[in-house]
């Protein structure tokens, strides 16, 4: 099906029509912001995911005469860095072996886990032929493998029709049941939970932190600058290195305000933390994405209010349907997250390799399942059996 296509690698995603890649994300319900053109081009543009930094653009596209028919974000990568989806395991194994892991192809948004579209396409002729494609390229290039993150269900069928074997993971998200506001969100909660949030919050307010949430071109750039003065202090806590610059966010700040939030959070007249959120547009089944954080005076409890409970509120304002939290956290649990499962496309050139990996996803997928069962029975709801219960 690819034959009917003119396939096109392109290394920079600043020479990619503008128009034509939004297009396609506008199109498509699942694709969100992470996926403009606006920012995969501040990544690129600010060195933070080009050839110096280990990403290497080589963005697959797929045209018919002049038309712009589907298209993927792909990298070659020197590491797994900035993907949350691990591999280094099978990594190691190649090194054991004295076989070269890296570079490796991955398609997906650098630094974001946030699941969504990865194949866009203007129709499913298209996905299936964009996903045969990356397939021809990736055995043609010798390089060890290809990755494609977080994708949603339509595309996992055209990756795994390819020959791409799937595995499973979980993330936590927030579901928005049309509250009116945060109490009546709460007043779902087993009361434990509620009381624990109601104590959260109040340690904030005790601490004499206020919060206030800016939307769009409300955020200056004194705003921005401080978002990532929080961002590095959060990298330093962690004794790793930022993947991101200065120059990234005020980037997106003037290419895509209408898709951004900041939680800035004040002691007095000075500001001690922030946290960034990125929110779909119209016609979408609307989101909001927790991003990055960071503080540079400690506050018991501050992490939760910023990236969490403030996040939740908009959401509610907004009548956002969703809020994802990002990746990893089961802590995310008590706070009304709930898990869903994600899933991802793996390819490995080595024969050998590959059927190792195959039975390896086997087999997480049936302790990821279980994992999910148990989680679930973890909910912070009430149970609808469990009767009224008594507030505090």
């Amino acid at each position: 099906m690819a034959k009917d296509y003119c396939t096109q690698v392109v290394d920079d995603p600043a020479l990619i029509d503008r128009g034509a890649w939004n297009a396609l994300v506008d199109a498509d319900a699942e694709a969100n912001p992470f996926l403009r053109h606006e920012y995969l081009t501040a990544l690129t543009a600010s060195g933070a995911a080009a050839a110096p930094s280990g990403w290497h653009p080589q963005f697959l596209l797929l045209t018919r005469g002049d038309e712009l028919a589907a298209a993927a974000p792909l990298y070659a990568k020197d590491h797994s860095y900035g993907e949350y989806v691990f591999d280094w395991s099978w990594a190691e194994a190649y090194q054991r072996h004295g076989l070269d892991y890296y570079p490796k192809w991955l398609v997906a948004v650098p630094f974001t886990p946030v699941p969504g579209t990865r194949l866009l396409a203007r129709d499913d002729n298209a996905r299936t032929a964009l996903a045969g494609a990356l397939m021809t390229h990736a055995k043609a290039s010798g390089l060890s493998s290809l990755h494609v993150l977080l994708p949603p269900p339509r595309d996992i069928d055209a990756l795994a029709g390819a020959g791409m074997v799937i595995r499973d993971g979980v993330q936590f998200h927030w579901r928005n049941a049309g509250y009116a506001d945060f109490d009546e969100f709460l007043a779902q909660l087993a009361q434990p939970k509620r009381k624990k949030i109601r104590a959260e919050r109040r340690k904030v307010a005790d601490a004499g932190v206020t919060l206030v949430r800016r939307v769009g071109r409300d955020i200056t750039e004194a705003d921005w600058r401080f978002l990532f003065r929080c961002y590095l202090a959060t990298y330093r806590a962690h004794f790793s290195s930022p993947y991101l610059n200065a120059d990234f966010f005020l980037r997106i700040a003037e290419s895509m305000p209408e898709h951004l939030m900041l939680v800035i959070a004040r002691r007095g007249d000075r500001p001690i933390a922030a946290s960034l959120g990125v929110f779909d547009g119209p016609g979408k089944e609307s989101r909001l994405y927790g991003r990055y954080w960071g503080a540079v005076e400690p506050v018991d409890c501050l992490h939760f209010e910023c990236c969490y409970y403030q996040m939740i509120e908009f959401a509610i304002e907004r009548r956002l349907a969703w809020f994802e939290g990002g990746a990893q956290g089961a802590h995310k649990l008590a706070r009304g997250l709930d898990p869903v499962p994600t899933r991802s496309a793996h390819w490995l050139a080595h024969p050998a390799m590959m059927e190792a990996v195959a039975r390896y996803v086997d087999r997480e997928r049936l302790g990821m399942s279980e994992a999910i069962d148990e989680l679930n029975e973890h909910r912070a709801f009430r149970q609808p059996a469990s009767g009224a219960e008594a507030d505090s």
